[in-house]
């Protein structure tokens, strides 16, 4: 199934906006990060919030999903080549790189994460020149993969990343286009 074709809920559901996240955040993506949920899909990463949402990089956008104007979740779009870490090694030029998670348990399983997803890869493939999205769950986070499989993501390989054991998938535009 291709992502651009996803249905999320037979319920419908609010429509969902990305804003840039900002220093008053801090609390809540703190907040977040401390979520079982979320350690459980990313253990060991120390996001240094305050140090990260104080500067604008132009090769990243970091952002709160919100509906209603409630916020739901965290999306971060990455340009891989240039992000100043080398998280993703040597990479291409031409990619983006996606980080997502849904903040609150109680806002799982219902479909804003396919929402946030499909807002994320818009906005990737905005920018003409990006040819694929990338995303790194971890191997052993099966429900992750099951969802970015249904998104349309295709599995590329296993990978270490630091001290995570991740899968590598791979969105190319043409795949998002048909």
């Amino acid at each position: 199934m291709r992502g651009n074709h996803l249905i999320s809920s037979l319920v419908p559901i609010s429509p969902m906006q990305l804003r840039a996240a900002t220093l008053a955040d801090l609390d809540l993506l703190r907040h977040w990060d401390e979520q079982p949920h979320v350690l459980a899909a990313d253990p060991n990463d120390d996001w240094g919030w305050a140090y990260e949402l104080a500067r604008n990089p132009d090769w990243r956008e970091q952002l709160i999903a919100e509906v209603d104007g409630r916020s739901i979740g965290f999306v971060q779009i990455i340009d891989p080549a240039r992000e100043d870490s080398h998280y993703w090694g040597s990479c291409p030029p031409n990619l983006r790189a996606i980080d997502l998670w849904i903040g609150e348990k109680e806002n799982l399983g219902q479909g804003y994460g396919t929402q946030m997803m499909r807002l994320a890869i818009g906005r990737c493939f905005a920018v003409r020149s990006v040819q694929a999205v990338i995303i790194d769950p971890l191997a052993s986070n099966d429900r992750a993969r099951r969802f970015y499989e249904r998104v349309g993501f295709r599995f590329v390989e296993c990978r270490n990343f630091g001290q995570d054991h991740c899968a590598v998938y791979r969105l190319d535009r043409a795949e998002w286009q048909t």
